[in-house]
């Protein structure tokens, strides 16, 4: 609550200037979109739903208002309605941040904000800015996506051109705190076990990015690192009493990416890496380490086949090197897509999915008889956006 108000708070500050205006004069604009899917699987329910059953549990919608009362300061906020099965079910607060752009070389965001790392995340809550139904898990998981996007603090950008023969340099940094909530999917394997969090873990992180834009046209080749702090929370099991302790040992996020766009088609990839502990410590004896190093990447495609039609592909890898062999250790994932833009307002999405391994997606509780190792997830999406 304390970072919600203070959200706000820099809004409301950053208001003040414009308070004479007219509301014309202030460039108000809203937009929004909501959308339905429908997942099926073959083999093993996934996101905690009833998928093997087919499933049209994950409705989403999103208001997003902003305002410009002068030229160089921008004020914004965007909620969401989001349910996934047994994620969800409530509005949140996506961000609320306040942008002073001075020049192309400087400007400033502050709040609640986005978090500029790797190639897609500040723009994975805008369901109708991209074809696919589902990102590359690898790095995008849908299950923790309201934990990753955003960050209470700030951010530093800006562009410097560096002529014709060596292009433009972006560049990112970022700092403040990311609360992973209680229920995030990331705890859901400790949450099924009967130990839960007394509260969401809050980390403070900094990082930075640089992405440039190379003299051949359309591509761009960028990297960004992020660091977060140790934690330590209680822990409570089934009773609801106190138990112990959940640490989780500071770590350095590097991610790599690139893309490439020339006319109708686009190509990309990124390379991300997380390596870390985690213990979980009873009254008693001091409890191993549990170590963790997660790798996901994913190359992806598409295609404008027409004014309305695209289409696409994707390979997205996941594993966790430090997990014993087996299909818990990792996932692969193929995805062929489809979008099509009914009218301006009205879109639709078919996306198939060949996965292999069981690493990303899956919990016991819905899986009751064992997972297996490989199963096809069929999504299917309306959207309507204005």
């Amino acid at each position: 609550m304390k970072r919600l108000v203070a959200s706000v708070f820099a809004l409301a500050m950053a208001a003040l200037p414009a308070g004479a205006q007219s509301l014309e004069d202030l460039n108000i604009q809203i937009h929004g979109y909501a959308t339905q899917g429908f997942l099926y699987t073959t083999n093993n329910n996934i996101f905690t739903t009833s998928s093997s059953n087919g499933s049209p549990e994950w409705t989403e919608a999103v208001l997003n208002i902003s305002s410009q009362p002068t030229p160089k300061l921008r004020v914004g906020v965007q909620t969401r309605y989001f349910l996934l099965g047994n994620f969800g079910d409530a509005l949140t607060l996506d961000w609320a941040a306040a942008d002073y752009k001075q020049n192309d070389r400087f400007g400033v965001r502050f709040g609640k904000v986005k978090t500029p790392s790797g190639l897609l995340n500040e723009t994975q809550d805008i369901d109708p800015s991209y074809m696919w139904s589902l990102l590359p898990q690898s790095i995008y998981p849908i299950t923790s996506r309201n934990s990753i996007l955003a960050h209470y603090g700030g951010v530093v950008y800006g562009t410097f051109n560096l002529g014709p023969q060596a292009g433009k340099l972006e560049y990112r940094g970022w700092g403040g705190e990311r609360e992973i909530e209680a229920n995030d999917g990331y705890w859901i394997s400790e949450v099924e076990e009967g130990i839960n969090l007394t509260k969401g873990v809050n980390q403070v992180v900094m990082g930075g990015a640089l992405h440039w834009r190379t003299p051949v046209s359309g591509l761009m080749v960028g990297a960004s690192a992020s660091r977060s702090n140790a934690t330590t929370n209680g822990i409570t099991t089934g009773n609801g009493a106190y138990a112990g302790t959940q640490a989780l040992t500071a770590y350095t996020e590097p991610d790599f990416f690139a893309r490439y766009e020339k006319d109708k088609l686009m190509v990309a990839g990124e390379y991300n890496r997380i390596p870390g502990t985690i213990r979980i410590q009873f009254p008693g004896p001091t409890a191993p380490l549990t170590p963790y190093d997660l790798i996901g990447w994913f190359g992806m495609a598409s295609y404008k086949v027409t004014g309305k039609l695209s289409a696409g592909v994707y390979d997205s890898q996941y594993f966790d090197r430090a997990s014993p062999l087996g299909a818990a250790r990792y996932s692969k994932d193929w995805a062929l897509s489809g979008r099509y833009d009914i009218n301006s307002f009205l879109y639709a999405k078919a996306e198939q999915h060949f996965i292999e391994g069981t690493a990303v997606g899956y919990d016991a509780t819905l899986n009751a008889d064992g997972l297996h190792p490989n199963s096809k997830l069929t999504i299917l999406k309306l959207g309507v956006s204005f």
